[in-house]
Formats: structure tokens, C-alpha cells, sequence
């Protein structure tokens, strides 16, 4: 897992240099609280705990009203894991974290003030899911966001948004007998969580 936060500060302050340059970037500080979620497989169940998720990103409005970003958000969790009969499986050594890194476009409406930008977003990457079983696996990642963008006439401006997060990862093989024989087809399952959160924008073009 350090390997890809060295990664992306490496990144960070690249595109940090360059905004000095272009004057085009803004660096948002990410807050919010991710509520939990059931996920079901084979008899089986899990929850991935609700918690407080954070990170940062570096945004990039290539045309008016439209931009481009490149974050990082970590939430700390619990990943309880139970049998068939409903026992824990994982009771005490539950403890996990899912880590986005995630590229980002959005949209921001015009209104009739320039105080306030309602914006629709989405974005697609990798989710890094730590566990104490199984050390720390990669997969799928993506994101849907709206909020609403509050400035100010100084370089800071708030964002209050709400977002659905998913991780989507193969847990295993299922086989049917077929005409042409027996068929494997990998099985995944899917993360779906919602959140609520903020975040503090500096903008370097002012």
C-alpha cells in the first residue's frame, strides 16, 4: 500500500508544479462519512462497516464548467465476515480499509448566481481493499457524485456533496453443465455504499 501513496504524491506535486505554471488546477481536501453495506455470496455475508472517508484530489477545468481530477480517498472500516449459520468468522481481526484512486469528470451547472454551481460527477479507477487475511488486492473501482459548489472571492470555496461509491472483486468460480459440457465462469461481488461529504477547494488562478 505505501508504494501507491508514494505514487500519488509523486503525482501531486508534478501536476502541483505544473498548476504554478498553467494557473488551471485546484487542490480539494476531501471529508465525508460512508455509510455501511451488506454484501452476499454463496450462503455467505459480510458487511462493509460505515466510517469516516477522507482524502484529497487535484482537479483540472479543461473548458468552462467542465473539469477533470485526479483523487485519492481512504476509509477506514470494519469488514465482519459470517458463516451460513451466522457466526462471525473473522471475530477480533476484522478491522480493513478500502482505498480509491480515481479519475474524475464533472460537470458544473451555470445559474444565475456565480456563488453557487450545482455539478453532477463520475469517475472509474482501482479500489485497493486492505484485510488482515489476505494483505491488500486491487480492483475495480468507480464512483457518482452531485453537490453543490459554494465560492467565495478568495482562492477557497466549499463543496457539500453526496456520492455512491463500488468496488466490484472476483470471489471465485462457478461451473453448470452445459450442452457443450461444464462451464466456468468467474463470480464477483459488489460493493455499494453512500455517502455524505465535503470538501475544501484552493484555487490557484486567483
Amino acid at each position: 500500500m505505501k508504494k501507491y501513496n508514494l505514487l500519488f504524491v509523486v503525482f501531486l506535486f508534478t501536476i502541483f508544479a505544473t498548476a504554478q505554471q498553467s494557473k488551471s488546477f485546484l487542490l480539494n481536501l476531501y471529508g465525508g462519512y460512508t455509510f455501511s453495506d451488506k454484501v452476499e455470496y454463496d450462503g455467505m455475508y459480510g458487511y462493509v462497516k460505515d466510517g469516516f472517508e477522507y482524502g484529497a484530489g487535484l482537479e483540472y477545468f479543461f473548458i468552462e464548467n467542465n473539469s477533470i481530477e485526479l483523487k485519492y480517498n481512504r476509509l477506514d472500516t470494519k469488514l465482519p465476515f459470517y458463516g451460513p449459520a451466522g457466526m462471525q468468522l473473522n471475530a477480533g481481526n476484522d478491522k480493513g480499509a478500502i482505498n480509491y484512486v480515481l479519475a474524475d469528470y464533472t460537470y458544473y451547472f451555470k445559474t444565475g448566481s456565480d456563488k453557487l454551481l450545482p455539478y453532477l460527477g463520475t469517475g472509474a479507477g482501482v479500489a485497493i481493499l486492505e484485510t488482515p487475511q489476505s494483505g491488500t488486492g486491487t480492483y475495480f473501482g468507480w464512483e457518482a457524485k452531485l453537490g453543490v459548489k459554494i465560492t467565495t472571492s478568495s482562492p477557497l470555496s466549499i463543496n457539500l456533496n453526496a456520492y455512491l461509491q463500488s468496488m466490484s472483486a472476483a470471489v471465485g468460480n462457478s461451473y453448470y453443465v452445459t450442452y457443450y459440457g461444464i462451464v466456468g465462469a468467474t463470480d464477483y461481488v459488489s460493493t455499494y455504499q453512500f455517502g455524505l461529504g465535503a470538501s475544501l477547494s484552493y484555487d490557484f488562478s486567483k
